[in-house]
């Protein structure tokens, strides 16, 4: 546990899991990661809980019988909501890379590594972001700002 009360923990199903931070609306969490080679997917989620996701970041680059498309989604209660679809894909394998939540009331912002944005609405009410896991990746750092 760190000083500030976040603790962070690693579960082979949940990943990297940062948890007891306090994400307000007006700031973001960038997360700079490690594609690995043969990646077939990967997720950040941001949420409450591990069955309260605010947001599913999901891009595939070839599972599901999907190809490079990233995939949005909310989870409430263990239950997920329904897919917003983007076809612009900006990851590669064996790469490093970043990406940043804007957190603002009705929607987040993501920023991706080539500066196109994406929005994804907030689908149920949300006082603050306390929750983040990385899955599939190599964290390299997160940076609440």
């Amino acid at each position: 546990m760190a000083e500030n009360g976040v603790i962070i923990s690693f579960s082979p199903i949940r990943g990297v899991v940062l948890y007891k931070f306090s994400l307000k609306p007006g700031h973001s969490i960038e997360v700079k990661v490690f594609i690995p080679e043969g990646c077939k997917q990967f997720a950040i989620n941001l949420g409450t809980d591990e069955k309260n996701y605010v947001l599913h970041f999901n891009p595939r680059f070839d599972i599901f019988e999907v190809k490079k498309m990233i995939i949005l989604n909310s989870m409430v209660d263990d239950v997920f909501g329904e897919e917003q679809r983007e076809s612009f894909f900006p990851f590669q394998e064996g790469s490093d890379t970043t990406v940043c939540f804007q957190f603002e009331q009705d929607k987040i912002i993501i920023e991706l590594p080539t500066g196109n944005p994406l929005s994804f609405p907030v689908r149920f009410p949300i006082e603050e972001i306390s929750y983040l896991s990385v899955v599939d990746l190599q964290l390299k750092s997160i940076t609440l700002k």
